[in-house]
């Protein structure tokens, strides 16, 4: 059983609940100003799809803290406690590699948006290889804003932009495999001091949810 707890909220809780809010709000005002003065908000769709590549984003890395992701156990819960707790930590160890795979991957799509050098090496990284700069690749409809000219001269040679460059919607790529990683290597953690049994929801959940729908009938 887990004893893990989550006493205050994270990053991406936090964020979670912005993200939500903006898709809401956005959404509603497109809808109000279209059917009520027959206008519309040109980049609120894009900037809906952003957010929403955002949530998911953050969304696995947060599945992994609240050990929400799915998965079988039927096998190793027939396992003695210490064979489960070797294989928990075999699959935590593998998960740990992939989304290292990951996060070096987006790093590498990322980084010439930013002006940055991708990392050489096929599967994992060996340094930085001289990549040609994306940075001036933009947005289709969402507007430049202002208190963001200074990417202008930091990563675009000093050409203005006409809309919001790419750089900052594609940057959930490496921050957010960065924090499934650091949350895999949590639960890692978890799973060894004995606090956690697996990287996946328990089957305890439907238990209780079964106790709850007996109650109910016997309501």
């Amino acid at each position: 059983m887990s004893t893990h707890t989550h006493n205050t909220k994270g990053f991406e809780e936090t964020a979670i609940a912005i993200i939500l809010g903006l898709m809401t709000m956005i959404t509603f005002v497109n809808v109000v100003m279209r059917y009520v003065f027959n206008l519309s908000l040109i980049w609120g769709l894009e900037v809906t799809l952003i957010l929403f590549a955002w949530l998911v984003l953050l969304g696995v890395s947060y599945g992994v803290k609240v050990t929400a992701h799915l998965g079988v156990d039927a096998l190793t819960n027939i396992l003695p406690e210490n064979v489960r707790k070797v294989l928990a930590l075999v699959s935590a160890a593998v998960c740990i590699i992939y989304a290292f795979l990951l996060l070096k991957g987006a790093w590498d799509y990322w980084a010439p948006y930013a002006s940055l050098d991708r990392t050489s090496g096929r599967w994992f990284p060996t340094g930085f290889e001289q990549t040609r700069s994306q940075a001036w690749y933009i947005t289709d409809q969402v507007p430049m804003l202002d208190f963001l000219r200074f990417l202008e001269g930091l990563i675009n040679e000093g050409e203005a932009y006409d809309k919001l460059p790419r750089v900052l919607p594609y940057a959930i790529l490496p921050v957010g495999m960065a924090l499934l990683l650091y949350r895999f290597v949590q639960a890692t953690i978890r799973i060894w001091r004995g606090q956690q049994d697996s990287l996946i929801v328990s089957h305890e959940v439907e238990d209780e949810i079964e106790q709850l729908q007996d109650q109910q009938g016997e309501a």
